[in-house]
């Protein structure tokens, strides 16, 4: 965040501090170093996912210079199925929920396919087929994105054909997640599912720089939401995780859930 403080005492005025007035020259200094400030800690963010954190430097120093934060409160739609494609999202802050939507006469039907968490990209898919959008996204609470529109990243693409390459591999990780999702729920057991989820949740699906340094994590998810996620009722999820609770792998609070051992929850989803 912006320290005005600091800036002063790092731009170090001639004049004295008592001045409020303030030429050109030197808020144009404060906006700058503000800007790089910015950046920086926006870089840091995404730089713990592996497909940001191995992009070429020169993508990803586009990617940071012509995106833009995007704040939305509980609830806000970033965009609806039928949408025209607008770019590609990352989360910064918050979670940002992929929904489904169905309507069976007069009653709407509403499932959360996933929820994305920093610092996870979304929104690929339309960058390839140019179709509209498949599914609805919702803020799940406060949330902070950082949107990068759709004319830059054809630019991007126009000018560096190369790096369709780079936007293949983040569909990609997407496309294994699915496809693993689909045989999970096929072949497993409801208990072995939730457990696999867990982890999944806890280690960013695989798809972040940090995850095989995470020994706990808490979960900011509902019991209400981890159902619709399984497509099992919220009872069954909740004698579920009590049993998982009273056998030391996790801890259940008001809205989130701690885990507390990894390994045990690997065993319980029969991962090697």
């Amino acid at each position: 965040m912006f320290d005005f403080e600091l800036i002063w005492l790092q731009i170090k005025p001639e004049r004295s501090v008592n001045c409020l007035t303030f030429d050109a020259n030197l808020m144009g200094q404060v906006e700058t170093y503000q800007k790089t400030m910015q950046t920086h800690n926006i870089q840091q963010i995404l730089n713990r996912g592996k497909w940001f954190a191995n992009l070429p430097a020169n993508l990803q120093q586009a990617l940071l210079k012509h995106g833009v934060l995007r704040q939305f409160q509980n609830g806000q739609r970033l965009f609806s199925r039928g949408d025209c494609a607008d770019g590609l999202y990352a989360v910064l802050s918050g979670s940002v929920q992929i929904v489904g939507a169905s309507k069976h006469g007069a009653e709407d039907k509403h499932v959360i396919l996933t929820l994305i968490d920093p610092p996870d990209w979304f929104g690929e898919i339309c960058l390839f087929d140019r179709q509209p959008r498949t599914h609805d996204a919702l803020a799940d609470g406060p949330a902070t994105v950082f949107h990068v529109r759709q004319a830059l990243l054809d630019q991007l693409i126009s000018d560096n054909p190369n790096y369709w390459r780079e936007f293949g591999l983040l569909l990609t990780q997407k496309v294994r997640l699915i496809f693993g999702a689909i045989e999970d729920a096929a072949l497993l057991p409801t208990p072995t599912r939730l457990a696999r989820r867990l982890l999944q949740m806890a280690e960013g699906y695989g798809i972040r720089s940090d995850s095989s340094t995470v020994s706990a994590r808490t979960l900011h998810v509902s019991q209400e939401k981890l159902s619709a996620m399984l497509s099992i009722s919220r009872q069954t999820v909740n004698q579920m995780l009590k049993e998982l609770e009273h056998e030391g792998l996790l801890l259940l609070g008001r809205g989130n859930i701690e885990i507390l051992n990894l390994e045990g929850l690997k065993q319980k989803g029969q991962i090697n």
